[in-house]
């Protein structure tokens, strides 16, 4: 009887230790990550509106700061890149990008997992969300192409057409694929796993762009007359309206990148905004006490450096900080498109890197300052953690160095093949006649 009764204890003892194991077990496993429709929503219009910001926007925003025989061109230009890398993403760049990678070449690229999207079914979740890879690659195609269309305005006015696919087509694949992947991909990427901060793009759109940008200016020279002749720009109306798209559309580029319609969304919508509206007064006040008259141009400038300055923090800080990112970034992009392009020598024709490379570098650093751990998990600088701004430089010293290098060789290679710029006679006679046999009446 003795024996039966230890023989039914030990049995109850060991289903309840199995009952029990199994309950933690069953806790402790992660759920299934399960499509949410209001996320998905938020996205597919987010990505709508990260496109409109380079068609019509920066390419109204461009083709109003160039002369009038070059309009037909710049707009041209913005539409093309968006086609162009529309086919590669799809191709071979979202598997570049977004992938884990193999080996010792994980952190600076994917693997070919994803090549013309194979893979890629209807129900297919983007890792770590809750919307479908498609609108995930989608979105994040939206910035594969304004990134390119920004570094156009260091070389407006006098790149062939012909060489400007050509080297967006590489510097697609070998700059903006890897530095994307090692901010981003969040498995492997080397500047993501150091602990470095970008929430939209300061280093893999904007500091990205402007370096490219200001590379290639230095290599196609300046334009006929740089210095001599006016460059005023033709229509300022077009370029307000451009700026004024670009704002709009930021808020799916900031907000966006949170993959979800939450308070963290919220917030980056919100910074976005302050930060924007006070680069803008930044600017307006800079220029209107040096120059006696705020103009046009600088007030949409002034708004872009902010949007351009809060990209990598928008995730990541609080209100207040943002207001003062966005009042640093239009004092220092004013002068960066200013004073430092005037003591350089370069000609940055709509100022890329004055605006976005300045603008990115400034928003990267002040990210590590001002990181609030209560909205984006990280502490910067004023909550007691110093080392995130050293981050923080070094991954822009690291996007930097890897742009300037091999944008460097991509339009050396170009120059010495097809050549990069147009002749004299087509510079003169204007690009939109030149290179695409339209005028504007």
């Amino acid at each position: 009887m003795k024996v039966k009764r230890s023989i039914a204890v030990g049995i109850a003892l060991a289903t309840g230790l199995c009952l029990t194991a199994g309950a933690a077990m069953a806790q402790s496993a992660a759920p299934a990550p399960v499509l949410n429709k209001a996320d998905t929503a938020w996205m597919l219009v987010s990505t709508a509106l990260v496109l409109m910001m380079t068609i019509p926007g920066l390419a109204l925003f461009y083709a109003g700061m160039v002369r009038k025989k070059n309009i037909l061109a710049t707009l041209m230009q913005s539409f093309s890149i968006t086609a162009l890398v529309t086919v590669l993403w799809g191709v071979i760049g979202y598997s570049l990008a977004f992938t884990d990678g193999h080996g010792a070449t994980a952190p600076f690229f994917g693997d070919f997992s994803r090549v013309l999207l194979f893979g890629m079914g209807k129900d297919t979740l983007a890792p770590g969300t809750s919307i479908p890879e498609s609108v995930f690659m989608m979105y994040q195609m939206t910035f594969a192409i304004i990134t390119p269309a920004l570094l156009v305005g260091s070389l407006a006015d006098r790149i062939k057409f012909s060489a400007l696919m050509a080297f967006v087509t590489g510097w697609l694949l070998l700059v903006y694929a890897p530095i994307a992947h090692m901010v981003w991909a969040s498995n492997t990427g080397l500047l993501g796993k150091w602990g470095v901060l970008d929430f939209a793009g300061g280093t893999v759109v904007h500091i990205n762009s402007g370096v490219a940008g200001l590379v290639g200016c230095l290599i196609v020279g300046k334009r006929k007359g740089f210095g001599t002749e006016s460059f005023a720009p033709a229509n300022l109306s077009y370029a307000l309206i451009g700026a004024s798209m670009l704002w709009v559309g930021w808020f799916g580029f900031n907000a966006g990148s949170a993959m979800t319609s939450d308070g963290r969304a919220g917030m980056a919508m919100t910074v976005t905004q302050l930060a924007a509206g006070a680069a803008a007064v930044s600017w307006i006040a800079i220029e209107w006490l040096i120059r006696k008259k705020p103009s046009a141009l600088g007030a949409a400038s002034g708004a872009v450096a902010g949007l351009v300055a809060i990209t990598p923090a928008s995730g990541y800080v609080a209100p207040s900080g943002a207001l003062i990112i966005g009042l640093l970034a239009g004092a220092v992009c004013f002068w960066g498109a200013t004073g430092l392009k005037h003591m350089m020598g370069y000609d940055d024709s709509l100022d890329s890197f004055g605006v976005h490379g300045v603008g990115g570098i400034v928003g990267a650093l002040l990210t590590g300052v001002f990181a609030d751990k209560d909205i984006g998990g990280t502490p910067g600088l004023l909550q007691g953690h110093p080392g995130q701004v050293l981050l923080q430089a070094e991954g822009v010293m690291v996007t930097i160095v890897w742009c300037a290098v091999v944008s460097f060789l991509l339009y050396k290679l170009i120059d010495k093949t097809i050549g990069l710029r147009v002749s004299v006679e087509e510079e003169i006679e204007g690009l939109d006649y030149s290179l695409h046999g339209e005028i504007l009446h």
